[in-house]
Protein backbone atom coordinates (compact mmCIF):
# COMPACT_ATOMS: atom_id res chain seq x y z
CA UNK A 1 0.00 0.00 0.00
CA UNK A 2 2.81 2.36 0.53
CA UNK A 3 4.34 1.96 -2.60
CA UNK A 4 1.19 2.60 -4.60
CA UNK A 5 0.82 5.46 -2.39
CA UNK A 6 4.31 6.64 -3.08
CA UNK A 7 4.02 5.96 -6.77
CA UNK A 8 0.46 8.07 -6.91
CA UNK A 9 2.39 11.16 -5.17
CA UNK A 10 5.17 10.91 -7.53
CA UNK A 11 3.17 10.66 -10.63
CA UNK A 12 0.92 13.34 -9.00
CA UNK A 13 4.31 15.58 -8.70
CA UNK A 14 5.55 14.86 -12.18
CA UNK A 15 2.09 15.90 -13.74
CA UNK A 16 1.96 19.16 -11.40
CA UNK A 17 6.03 20.07 -12.19
CA UNK A 18 5.57 19.78 -15.87
CA UNK A 19 1.98 21.51 -16.17
CA UNK A 20 3.84 24.79 -14.64
CA UNK A 21 6.78 24.40 -16.64
CA UNK A 22 7.00 27.72 -18.84
CA UNK A 23 6.39 27.51 -22.71
CA UNK A 24 9.71 26.99 -24.87
CA UNK A 25 11.34 29.95 -26.05
CA UNK A 26 10.83 30.34 -30.02
CA UNK A 27 13.29 29.12 -31.89
CA UNK A 28 13.58 29.26 -36.08
CA UNK A 29 14.11 26.57 -37.48
CA UNK A 30 11.89 24.28 -34.17
CA UNK A 31 8.66 23.44 -34.03
CA UNK A 32 6.37 26.93 -32.95
CA UNK A 33 5.47 27.02 -29.21
CA UNK A 34 1.36 27.16 -29.14
CA UNK A 35 -0.22 30.40 -28.20
CA UNK A 36 -3.66 31.76 -28.21
CA UNK A 37 -4.71 35.17 -29.28
CA UNK A 38 -7.61 36.96 -27.89
CA UNK A 39 -9.02 39.12 -31.16
CA UNK A 40 -10.30 42.62 -30.92
CA UNK A 41 -13.62 41.67 -32.01
CA UNK A 42 -14.34 38.77 -29.98
CA UNK A 43 -13.37 35.04 -29.78
CA UNK A 44 -10.17 33.21 -29.34
CA UNK A 45 -7.78 31.81 -31.68
CA UNK A 46 -4.56 29.42 -30.94
CA UNK A 47 -1.58 28.33 -33.49
CA UNK A 48 -2.41 24.59 -33.06
CA UNK A 49 -5.49 25.21 -35.62
CA UNK A 50 -3.81 27.10 -38.08
CA UNK A 51 -1.56 24.24 -38.94
CA UNK A 52 -1.33 24.28 -42.77
CA UNK A 53 -1.27 27.95 -43.11
CA UNK A 54 1.63 30.17 -43.43
CA UNK A 55 1.18 32.33 -40.04
CA UNK A 56 2.78 36.07 -39.37
CA UNK A 57 2.65 36.82 -35.93
CA UNK A 58 3.05 40.63 -36.09
CA UNK A 59 3.94 42.65 -33.03
CA UNK A 60 3.39 46.20 -33.23
CA UNK A 61 3.11 50.00 -31.64
CA UNK A 62 0.73 52.85 -32.08
CA UNK A 63 3.97 55.50 -31.43
CA UNK A 64 6.30 53.71 -33.95
CA UNK A 65 7.10 55.01 -37.49
CA UNK A 66 8.25 51.66 -39.32
CA UNK A 67 5.10 49.85 -38.05
CA UNK A 68 2.62 52.74 -39.16
CA UNK A 69 4.36 52.36 -42.61
CA UNK A 70 4.42 48.14 -42.46
CA UNK A 71 1.08 48.37 -41.44
CA UNK A 72 -0.30 49.00 -45.13
CA UNK A 73 2.17 46.51 -46.75
CA UNK A 74 0.66 43.67 -44.39
CA UNK A 75 -2.47 44.51 -45.55
CA UNK A 76 -2.00 44.52 -48.99
CA UNK A 77 -0.42 41.41 -48.87
CA UNK A 78 -2.43 39.59 -46.73
CA UNK A 79 -5.35 40.94 -49.10
CA UNK A 80 -3.52 39.23 -51.96
CA UNK A 81 -2.81 35.81 -50.68
CA UNK A 82 -5.31 35.11 -47.86
CA UNK A 83 -6.63 32.98 -50.53
CA UNK A 84 -3.30 30.71 -50.44
CA UNK A 85 -3.11 30.08 -47.24
CA UNK A 86 -1.57 33.19 -45.30
CA UNK A 87 -3.12 34.70 -42.15
CA UNK A 88 -2.08 37.67 -40.09
CA UNK A 89 -2.44 38.80 -36.87
CA UNK A 90 -1.40 41.61 -35.09
CA UNK A 91 -1.06 42.91 -31.63
CA UNK A 92 -0.58 45.79 -30.40
CA UNK A 93 1.93 46.71 -27.42
CA UNK A 94 0.88 47.56 -24.30
CA UNK A 95 2.14 50.82 -24.08
CA UNK A 96 -0.15 51.68 -27.91
CA UNK A 97 -3.80 53.09 -27.69
CA UNK A 98 -6.37 51.41 -26.32
CA UNK A 99 -8.44 49.73 -28.68
CA UNK A 100 -11.47 51.37 -28.81
CA UNK A 101 -9.41 54.62 -30.03
CA UNK A 102 -8.07 52.57 -32.59
CA UNK A 103 -11.58 51.44 -34.14
CA UNK A 104 -11.19 53.61 -37.49
CA UNK A 105 -8.09 52.11 -38.34
CA UNK A 106 -8.90 48.33 -37.45
CA UNK A 107 -12.19 48.91 -39.94
CA UNK A 108 -10.06 50.06 -42.81
CA UNK A 109 -7.28 46.84 -42.11
CA UNK A 110 -8.32 43.42 -43.03
CA UNK A 111 -6.32 41.22 -41.02
CA UNK A 112 -7.03 40.78 -37.22
CA UNK A 113 -6.21 42.37 -34.70
CA UNK A 114 -5.62 41.01 -31.01
CA UNK A 115 -6.38 42.22 -27.82
CA UNK A 116 -3.71 40.34 -25.92
CA UNK A 117 -1.16 36.94 -26.60
CA UNK A 118 -1.05 34.19 -24.48
CA UNK A 119 2.30 32.14 -25.03
CA UNK A 120 5.83 32.67 -25.12
CA UNK A 121 6.15 35.21 -28.11
CA UNK A 122 7.03 38.92 -27.57
CA UNK A 123 9.27 42.00 -29.13
CA UNK A 124 12.58 41.06 -29.71
CA UNK A 125 14.74 43.90 -29.32
CA UNK A 126 11.71 46.39 -30.64
CA UNK A 127 8.92 47.11 -32.93
CA UNK A 128 8.13 46.10 -35.38
CA UNK A 129 8.60 42.27 -34.64
CA UNK A 130 7.27 39.34 -36.63
CA UNK A 131 7.08 35.51 -36.77
CA UNK A 132 6.71 33.47 -39.56
CA UNK A 133 5.48 30.08 -39.01
CA UNK A 134 5.05 27.85 -41.86
CA UNK A 135 2.50 24.78 -43.16
CA UNK A 136 4.50 22.67 -41.46
CA UNK A 137 3.87 24.57 -37.69
CA UNK A 138 7.68 25.14 -37.65
CA UNK A 139 8.98 28.92 -36.94
CA UNK A 140 11.13 30.16 -39.75
CA UNK A 141 11.70 33.74 -39.42
CA UNK A 142 12.19 35.87 -35.95
CA UNK A 143 13.09 39.18 -36.16
CA UNK A 144 12.84 43.09 -35.53
CA UNK A 145 12.16 45.58 -37.88
CA UNK A 146 9.77 46.34 -40.53
CA UNK A 147 9.39 44.02 -43.33
CA UNK A 148 10.32 45.35 -47.06
CA UNK A 149 8.40 44.05 -50.17
CA UNK A 150 11.39 42.19 -50.94
CA UNK A 151 11.66 40.81 -48.19
CA UNK A 152 8.15 39.38 -47.96
CA UNK A 153 8.38 37.59 -51.01
CA UNK A 154 12.28 36.35 -50.81
CA UNK A 155 10.27 34.60 -47.11
CA UNK A 156 6.69 33.88 -47.70
CA UNK A 157 6.35 33.20 -51.48
CA UNK A 158 8.21 30.03 -50.95
CA UNK A 159 6.36 28.81 -48.09
CA UNK A 160 3.38 29.75 -49.61
CA UNK A 161 4.22 27.47 -52.39
CA UNK A 162 5.18 24.41 -50.27
CA UNK A 163 2.19 21.40 -49.55
CA UNK A 164 -0.02 21.76 -46.98
CA UNK A 165 1.26 18.51 -44.55
CA UNK A 166 -1.03 15.30 -45.48
CA UNK A 167 -1.90 15.11 -41.82
CA UNK A 168 -3.44 18.55 -41.89
CA UNK A 169 -4.74 17.98 -46.05
CA UNK A 170 -6.61 14.31 -44.58
CA UNK A 171 -8.83 16.78 -42.25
Amino acid sequence: MTRLFSSLFAAAALVLCTSALPAPEPVVGQPAPDFTLTLIGGGKVKLSEMRGKVVILNFWATWCGPCKREIPLLDAYYRKRQDRGLIVYAVATEDSLPPFQLRKLFAQIAYPQARSIRGPYRTLNGVPTNYVIGRDGRLRYADAGAFTLEQMNQLLVPLLNEPVPADVAAR
